[in-house]
């Protein structure tokens, strides 16, 4: 599944799932760009795809931006010489009853979650055409984006707007060579899931820590999810192997949901 000497650019990689996604596809011969908000979480995780051989850029971009985006495709290509695989791994959750959900609430994770979605898809695509080049987009979904969850109705909504969009865009770019598809986890050890059990904790009243066991504890699998378990499936999604796919938002989560 080698993609050595490939550029691959994946937002959101300056920590959990983005930098496990960074450092697999580094070590699968891929030269990164590395797209985030924290500069210093990027410098760290640049040191870490040196290590390991590979060079690394970074460029700080809000993927709510469109400019930005298409900005930072092009600068990939400018530093690293190429372009070739596109993650659009960057997102936020969002956290209340769905009586409780506010204009503002939907208006930023829309803009994250979907928005930031689909000006990553048309950057990458307009940069593959314009090289004349087949290319690979990969999304970030969610099993949220498969079963909609209490307290996550507009993550949920986010997550199912984004398969839908790489449906569509893999109807669109197939002509061009351009395969678009989405990774769909579950209940991963990061950050955003700190944050998500928290919240529900002040919603429902249970203890910190409660909520997570709870999802954890129905996970076939019977562990949580870590960033490499996700960044190996994407790995797959970056190379040769994956070449047929098109379209789909497989789901990756140990068995939680089952489709």
């Amino acid at each position: 599944m080698s993609i050595n000497g490939q550029v691959a650019l994946i937002t959101g990689a300056g920590q959990g799932i983005g930098r496990g996604i960074a450092l697999r596809l580094a070590k699968d011969g891929a030269d990164i760009a590395i797209v985030d908000l924290d500069e210093d979480s990027m410098a760290s995780v640049a040191d870490e795809v040196r290590a390991v051989g590979r060079k690394a850029t970074v460029f700080r971009a809000d993927v709510s931006s469109r400019d930005e985006v298409y900005a930072a495709v092009e600068h990939a290509e400018k530093e690293l010489g190429g372009f070739h695989v596109m993650v659009n791994n960057a997102g936020i959750a969002s956290i209340q009853p769905i009586a409780e959900v506010t204009p503002a609430d939907i208006e930023k994770i829309n803009k994250v979650n979907i928005e930031g979605v689909l000006w990553g898809i048309q950057a990458a695509a307009a940069k593959f055409k314009a090289r004349k080049q087949k290319g690979k987009i990969i999304n970030a979904a969610s099993i949220a984006g498969h079963d909609g969850f209490a307290l996550l109705g507009i993550y949920s909504a986010s997550k199912f707007a984004v398969r839908a969009l790489t449906q569509a865009a893999a109807k669109e770019f197939a002509g061009d060579g351009i395969t678009v598809n989405a990774y769909c986890p579950g209940v991963v050890g990061t950050d955003m899931w700190v944050e998500i059990d928290r919240r529900m904790a002040d919603i429902t009243g249970a203890e910190i820590g409660e909520n997570y066991k709870k999802f954890v504890g129905g996970i076939a699998l019977g562990r949580a999810q870590t960033p490499e378990d996700v960044a190996s499936f994407v790995s797959y999604l970056a190379g040769p192997d994956s070449d047929y796919m098109t379209g789909q938002p497989p789901i990756i989560d140990g068995g939680l949901v089952y489709r």
